[in-house]
């Protein structure tokens, strides 16, 4: 159910091309701040209510994390497994051109499922304008070596995740050299989030993707992780970790634990049997409200979307600005990790979840914002 309230949405629009069969949708939830920015999926279960759901999650996303920008959200529905790729790009002009208008006035699209930095290059080229989307690829440029594209594939999620991952442990008094780490996902997100965690000597016990789940509780030798998962497809097909469903790694006896990759992994069906301690939410509304609520009162410390997996924005951001590569991820790093301490230490002051106090930090945020009439 799409929900109205003094927030918005501002615009729902809905648009369909019969040549292309391209069929969209783009919710323009709040401008408060800024223009609404947030990505684009592309999904053959995709729907308008979705797409507003996640343009109210970038809303609060973007207050949270003291960006310019307002929240929005797009989506267009199709099986990317079941089209080329060229028909793919076909869509994503198709669903450019439907929205120009809107692009970039008051809506600046990104990478999203299934898309990334080629999906970018051919929405501006259809959009016309270079600041209809972030996450380009490197070389497209306003001119040679100024405002240049930042794409997503860079890693800024994955290295916000870890950002949040390490001020939370720090929170807790302990070190993530003592601890075992689970990741749900081995995608753009999940790929970066390991690789960097092994650098800071986590020891990553788990790791899963749509296939299955690779486990080792003495820990896991990643490099031959990534070679399993390039030469075979798959890291359930590791010949040294225990091959297990996908679904059994929210439940490995493990201290922390990264979904991301699919939304609604923890709900009221496994929550019970849960065994981390953190979990840190690099997905979008990885764990169910109820399961939240049922992982707080157990104790266990959630670090919320909003504020965990922020570092993608905040690229999106200093790709706005034209900052470079390096700057960028100075920024992401500086800001997560502010933010993942402001939210964290209101969440034990006023002892409420750090997703209702990181809710009311956006919410005050905003209201401080809103236009008079």
């Amino acid at each position: 159910m799409i929900g109205h309230d003094h927030l918005g949405p501002e615009k729902l629009i809905e648009v369909y091309d019969s040549k292309t069969g391209m069929h969209g949708f783009l919710v323009i939830d709040n401008t408060w701040l800024g223009v609404a920015k947030g990505g684009l999926r592309i999904t053959p279960t995709v729907t308008q209510e979705e797409v507003f759901h996640l343009a109210r999650t970038m809303t609060y996303k973007n207050a949270l994390a003291q960006l310019p920008f307002g929240g929005g959200k797009s989506g267009v529905i199709a099986n990317v497994k079941k089209i080329s790729f060229e028909k793919k790009l076909e869509l994503v002009r198709s669903f450019s051109r439907a929205i120009k208008d809107l692009c970039p006035a008051i809506y600046v699209a990104g990478p999203d499922v299934n898309t990334g930095e080629r999906e970018m290059a051919e929405f501006v080229k259809a959009n016309g304008s270079l600041k209809s989307a972030t996450g380009k690829p490197a070389d497209m440029c306003v001119k040679p070596g100024v405002e240049c594209g930042i794409p997503h594939e860079f890693g800024s999620t994955g290295f916000g995740v870890v950002q949040a991952t390490l001020v939370s442990i720090a929170a807790l008094g302990k070190s993530i050299k003592d601890l075992k780490v689970a990741v749900a996902g081995f995608g753009n997100v999940g790929t970066f989030v390991v690789g960097l965690l092994n650098k800071e000597g986590a020891k990553v016990v788990a790791i899963s993707d749509s296939e299955g789940t690779t486990y080792n509780p003495t820990g896991l030798n990643i490099h031959k992780v990534f070679d399993t998962k390039k030469e075979k497809g798959s890291v359930a097909a590791n010949p040294d970790g225990e091959n297990l469903p996908s679904d059994d790694i929210y439940t490995l006896p493990v201290d922390i634990l990264i979904p991301a990759a699919l939304g609604s992994v923890v709900t009221d069906k496994n929550v019970e049997g849960v065994k981390a301690k953190i979990i840190i939410e690099a997905a979008n509304i990885a764990i169910r409200p109820d399961a939240e609520l049922v992982l707080h009162k157990k104790g266990v410390l959630v670090v919320p979307d909003i504020v965990a997996n922020a570092g993608g924005v905040i690229s999106s951001y200093a790709e706005y600005r034209g900052y470079n590569p390096k700057k960028m991820f100075k920024l992401v790093e500086r800001k997560i990790k502010r933010n993942v301490k402001i939210v964290l230490d209101k969440s034990k002051r006023e002892d409420i979840t750090p997703r209702e106090a990181a809710l009311k930090i956006a919410i005050e945020r905003l209201n401080r914002s809103k236009p008079r009439r």
